[in-house]
């Protein structure tokens, strides 16, 4: 079987996708494989239900782990390894409710705000943290991914058409988006600054870190948590009832990004509904139907809301 999970990796590289979850994936499969000394005519429906039992973790994990093994299998049945896929019909685990957390404009502000305070000052650390700080501003500006500001390469701000080029992102997908202007003058202001105290630099990065790389995502996050903290936002993850509420991740920019976005689109008397495909674009999504679950959350003030109401109900019980 291992030969075949190979050809399978290597069939969906060829097609342009990147290997590292669905490796993950499998590896579970592989594991469970070994552990059971299954061979080929096990591998009946009735397995597949009990590897199901056997993942633990969050259904959403568990269940991604299932598509990717049927993913598999069905590349497997279009090759005549099998007839048909024996996971065709196990059902995904019943999953919660998730609900991110969403910083209103006025929190995503005051986190910009001590993270530029905290900009250190000295030769060798100020350029690095101000990548740091550019990295957070495009996450709220833009609605970023967390990988696609440090993959940028500097070639690819294209600071006369005010746009940035993001290449071979999630589904292996490249986008052209225009930025706020604002956000042009900060990324002018930080190249120039740049360029005056490292004349001899030769990082490819727009936002440049160590030895010709791009700032670390590490460094990223240590930032955004310690930010968070300081504004009294951070908390745990809780699970209540059927619902999860996230805690406030560097990811949750993203989340604030397009919920205020639809939000102030209402504000201004325009459908929501109708902004979906061009939010769709510019957040790279590949079908504008995932970009409608921001719909699900208004704002940061109704999450609260929620969050407060699900406590409340579960101290009663």
């Amino acid at each position: 079987m291992a030969s075949r999970l190979d050809e399978y990796v290597a069939y969906r590289k060829n097609l342009g996708y990147t290997d590292e979850n669905v490796r993950a994936g499998l590896l579970h499969f592989d594991r469970y494989l070994q552990e059971t000394k299954a061979d080929g005519d096990n591998l009946r429906p009735s397995f597949f239900l009990d590897l199901r039992e056997s993942l633990k973790g969050d259904p959403r994990t568990v269940n991604g782990i299932l598509c990717k093994v049927r993913g598999f299998f069905q590349f497997l049945a279009r090759l005549g390894a099998y007839r048909d896929n024996p996971l065709e019909d196990i059902p995904p685990r019943p999953e919660r409710a998730y609900i991110p957390f969403v910083f209103s404009p006025e929190e995503t502000e005051e986190l910009l705000i001590v993270i530029q305070k905290g900009l250190r000052r000295t030769p060798e650390c100020f350029l690095k943290d101000l990548a740091v700080c550019l990295a957070i501003l495009m996450y709220v500006r833009c609605g970023l991914r967390i990988s696609e500001p440090l993959r940028l390469m500097r070639a690819g701000f294209r600071s006369e058409e005010g746009t940035i080029y993001i290449e071979k992102t999630k589904f292996n997908k490249d986008r052209l988006i225009p930025v706020p202007n604002s956000l042009k003058t900060e990324i002018e202001n930080y190249l120039a600054l740049r360029d005056a105290l490292l004349p001899e630099d030769q990082n490819p990065y727009l936002l440049a870190g160590e030895k010709l790389k791009a700032v670390a995502a590490g460094r990223v996050s240590f930032v955004f948590r310690q930010a968070v903290k300081d504004i009294g936002l951070d908390q745990p993850r809780r699970i209540i009832a059927n619902t999860t509420f996230g805690r406030p991740v560097v990811h949750s920019l993203r989340h604030s990004f397009a919920v205020n976005t639809l939000r102030r689109i209402r504000e201004e008397g325009r459908s929501p509904q109708d902004a979906l495909p061009v939010l769709a674009a510019y957040m790279g999504h590949r079908k504008y139907r995932y970009t409608s679950l921001y719909l699900k959350v208004l704002d940061a003030e109704q999450r609260k809301n929620l969050v407060d109401f699900a406590i409340g109900r579960q101290e009663e019980i």
